[in-house]
């Protein structure tokens, strides 16, 4: 049994945040309903990358493994009807409407509390419920630039450079997955249900506690170098250096060690926090210049004898056949009814006694519709009237390459 077995959680969020929470969920065994209009949910129609795939986009499947599908339209009142039936048989209920429009829906919490008062009700947000900024646009890209972890890396003559990574949405998904967890922790508790507001600028103030409490306790400005370095609050050297023949990472060696393995007595007679942190460039320089001499696995056996923290620098190739990934199960293989063979990444926990598995592919929208009115009681007959309505859709899959 699942860790999350028997608990109901109704998905109503796009794009990653939400998807990303609501995956996490049903990954630990949540009986997750992602309920989406008619027309499909708004990534499913805007693949990122342009992997269109056959009918379910590669960034959808990436986001909505282990879900089941409800295609309704809420602005319509027997959908809206059907809506609170299900949030009445539900544990958890997460949303991120732009403001207003969970009201105008009649999803707000007050109306999904009022049929299930012991509800855990989750809603994200861009910049939190209400505020000078809560009808800004929630997007990842710029609240990374609002956040101000773009001026931690790079040179100082550089832009102010983004993540490789949706990282805001990433880290505000966790943020609300945590939420949902202790949402439920609580209610078992003591029984009762709750709001619970995630926001992405708060999420992205918070994983940076390092840093900013750097600058508010320790009074550090955010100064970055000449050089490319990795980050303005670690010493030198820090980043990713040339090699003969790529690249590696280094992160943080002894200067004395260092220095002796690449040949530089300069670089050896510095002190690690002194001359780390106020020579950063002169460092970074002397460390470029002499790795360009040997090849990666030259330095990195080298560096793995003396025990310097380096690696690898890999590409999402080299990342797919690492044995390490291998060995962990990083990624997991399956066959979907309309894509055929897809490899996604995993699970990020193992629980000894509730793996986590997956245990639903990635629907099509509307493709549980027929299913989840059953269980809400509503005939065949009902279900084909409502379709031929559009007020539900349901789907069902075909073969793979199947339009």
């Amino acid at each position: 049994m699942r860790a999350l077995h028997g608990f109901r959680v109704l998905d109503l969020s796009i794009a990653m945040a939400g998807p990303l929470a609501a995956m996490r969920l049903g990954d630990l065994g949540a009986d997750v309903i992602k309920v989406e209009p008619v027309t499909g949910e708004w990534q499913r129609h805007n693949p990122a990358g342009g992997a269109g795939g056959r009918r379910i986009n590669a960034s959808f499947m990436g986001l909505n493994r282990n879900k089941r599908s409800l295609a309704v339209d809420l602005k319509r009142p027997e959908g809206h009807q059907i809506l609170l039936e299900l949030a009445a048989t539900s544990d958890v209920f997460l949303q991120n409407y732009r403001p207003g429009v969970a009201q105008r829906l009649g999803v707000d919490y007050e109306s999904i509390r009022a049929v299930c008062p012991e509800i855990v009700y989750v809603s994200i947000s861009g910049y939190g419920e209400d505020g000078p900024y809560a009808n800004r646009p929630g997007q990842d890209l710029l609240l990374q630039a609002m956040s101000g972890a773009m001026r931690n890396v790079g040179r100082e003559s550089d832009p102010p450079a983004p993540s490789g990574t949706y990282a805001i949405d990433a880290i505000t998904a966790y943020s609300a997955f945590e939420a949902a967890l202790a949402g439920l922790l609580h209610r078992e508790r003591t029984g009762k249900g709750q709001f619970v507001a995630v926001n992405m600028l708060d999420a992205a103030v918070a994983v940076q506690a390092q840093e900013l409490s750097i600058f508010t306790i320790g009074h550090v400005p955010q100064r970055r170098s000449a050089g490319n370095h990795g980050h303005v609050y670690i010493r030198a050297p820090y980043g990713v250096f040339e090699t003969a023949d790529g690249y590696l990472a280094l992160a943080m060696p002894s200067l004395e060690t260092l220095g002796r393995l690449i040949g530089s007595d300069e670089l050896a007679a510095m002190d690690d926090q002194v001359d780390g942190h106020r020579q950063r460039d002169r460092i970074d320089a002397i460390v470029r210049q002499h790795l360009v001499e040997r090849t990666s696995k030259a330095w990195l056996d080298a560096f793995s004898e003396a025990g310097i923290w380096a690696g690898p620098v890999y590409d999402y190739d080299d990342l797919l056949h690492d044995p390490q990934v291998a060995h962990n199960g990083s990624f997991l293989a399956y066959e979907h009814p309309t894509e055929g063979e897809v490899t996604m990444p995993g699970f990020p926990w193992r629980f000894a006694e509730t793996p986590a598995a997956l245990h639903r592919a990635v629907p099509l929208a509307g493709e549980h519709t027929v299913e989840v009115l059953g269980e809400l009681g509503y005939r065949e007959e009902a279900i084909e009237e409502l379709a031929a309505r559009d007020v539900v859709r349901t789907d069902v899959p075909g073969e793979p390459g199947e339009p």
